[in-house]
């Protein structure tokens, strides 16, 4: 992992967020802006990420070798994709959902990543019929049935709590906890989103100190849907906790609201995050 040694923490921005620029100019912005890292969506790619060519994932990473950025991994995972269902009552439809997640850490690998987000919610949410316990035990045999390909590509699945604006199931970090604990393995952990976080009747803060010791990934983001420090909340408290706990992993600005525009949403975020890290620092 990059990181400054001027820094508390290695920043990184989600790919999607340049919108349609070319990749080489989209990964030279990140870089000369000051990011370390960048994470990809598969879908700018192709929708089915079964079909984006050895040559796609060799630019990937000549590029992210030339301008110094490092691949954090995939996030977005099963977005606009067909035929896949985290919670699907149909067994036939969990199989090849175990095996596309198993071809996703391949990607995730031939790219030089370590960490794949596991969101999707439209992917995921409790279908009729279907109750929550129940979309747990489905879940966890998916995941479980990929976790030898993620050992084999050393890939870790993050499993990302969403709020309720985005849907039902898995609603809460606690929820994602569970998950993990009833998949018990040291490939599937905890990633914590800033925006799905400030849902919770829980302060962020305390959703990081109970949910330290298996979160592996960090979106920051505020509940407007923009950048950090482009809406109303405050990461200094968020920062700070996430330094007491000693956090090591990535802080990666992601963002769904592109009215602002590329450049205002990738400098403002970043320039936010190092002011925070100032204040902490002095």
């Amino acid at each position: 992992m990059k990181v400054d040694e001027m820094n508390l923490f290695p920043y990184a921005i989600c790919n999607e967020t340049f919108q349609n620029w070319p990749q080489e100019k989209a990964f030279e912005y990140a870089s000369q802006l000051g990011y370390s890292g960048i994470e990809i969506a598969p879908f700018t790619l192709n929708a089915d990420a079964r079909q984006i060519t050895p040559q796609q994932r060799e630019d990937i990473c000549r590029l992210a070798d030339r301008f110094d950025l490092e691949v954090i991994g995939l996030h977005w995972l099963l977005a606009f994709t067909e035929g896949f269902y985290l919670t699907s009552p149909e067994s036939e439809v969990r199989r090849r959902t175990t095996e596309y997640l198993a071809e996703l850490a391949k990607l995730c690998h031939d790219i030089g990543g370590k960490v794949m987000v596991l969101g999707s919610p439209h992917q995921r949410n409790l279908l009729p019929g279907i109750h929550h316990e129940q979309a747990m035990e489905f879940a966890k045999e998916v995941i479980l049935g990929a976790c030898d390909q993620f050992a084999a590509c050393g890939v870790t699945l993050a499993v990302e709590p969403l709020g309720p604006e985005e849907g039902d199931f898995l609603l809460t970090a606690e929820a994602g906890l569970d998950l993990v604990s009833r998949i018990d393995s040291e490939q599937v952990q905890l990633h914590l989103d800033c925006k799905a976080m400030s849902s919770e009747t829980k302060s962020i803060e305390s959703i990081i100190r109970e949910a330290i010791d298996h979160t592996v990934h960090f979106h920051a983001n505020d509940p407007n849907r923009r950048g950090p420090g482009m809406g109303d909340l405050d990461f200094l408290p968020i920062m700070k906790t996430l330094v007491d706990c000693q956090y090591k992993g990535w802080i990666s600005v992601e963002v769904f609201d592109y009215e602002p525009g590329v450049e205002r949403l990738a400098t403002e975020s970043l320039n936010y995050l190092r002011q925070i890290e100032s204040q902490l620092s002095g």
